[in-house]
């Protein structure tokens, strides 16, 4: 077989219907739009959610569209198994968790998590600790120390 024997199946591609070619054609006059009325009109249709200037479903239901939480702070999270890496003792800040590439830039706001075991005692400064990761601190006798959160 060559390139210029290459052929769709019967029946794949039709042809285009050429509307307004005389009455004999099947689609003249009116061009298959029916008499009058909005949809007759060029750029007559409405949009599909449109009813009839009812607030349309789609905007009546926002939460089946979700939403933006614009007070939600998005914390980058560090669980206490981390810090296991520090010295005994450490004073545990944001900057100090960027320098060893625990998290990305210290401005971002961080959340110490519980998972994990911490068995040495560290003085962890973060803007959030969950009550499992407060409890793990304090428990391997550390101390868990809330950073004031800078304003945006």
């Amino acid at each position: 077989m060559k390139e210029h024997e290459l052929h769709s199946p019967a029946g794949a591609r039709r042809p285009r219907k050429r509307v307004g070619r005389g009455t004999a054609s099947g689609s003249g006059k009116t061009c298959g739009r029916g008499t009058k009325g909005q949809n007759a009109r060029s750029g007559g249709a409405k949009a599909p959610y449109f009813e009839g200037g009812q607030l349309p479903l789609a905007r009546r239901m926002p939460f089946k569209r979700g939403f933006v939480n614009i007070f939600k702070v998005p914390y980058t999270v560090v669980n206490v198994a981390d810090l296991g890496r520090f010295e005994p003792g450490t004073k545990v800040t944001p900057e100090l968790l960027a320098a060893t590439g625990l998290v990305k830039s210290p401005e971002a706001p961080i959340k110490v998590l519980g998972e994990g075991t911490l068995e040495r005692p560290l003085e962890v400064h973060a803007h959030s600790f969950s009550g499992s990761a407060k409890a793990k601190i304090e428990a391997a006798g550390g101390s868990a120390v809330l950073v004031e959160q800078v304003a945006k």
